[in-house]
């Protein structure tokens, strides 16, 4: 990917990303909170994969 095209990218993914926290804060917070809930929940399964390998 060209530096060209890599900068366009970003800059176009973070307005998106404060349009939407501008115009919807409360579904944001909800997907925020619902993304979290999913990286706690596989963080939670890998640690209970990696305990049962030295129980």
């Amino acid at each position: 990917m060209s530096p060209g095209l890599k900068k366009f990218v970003v800059i176009a993914v973070v307005a998106l990303v404060l349009f939407f926290l501008i115009s919807k804060p409360t579904q944001s917070a909800d997907a925020v909170h619902t993304a979290l809930g999913w990286l706690r929940s596989g963080a939670e399964a890998i640690v209970t994969f990696v305990r049962s390998l030295f129980s």
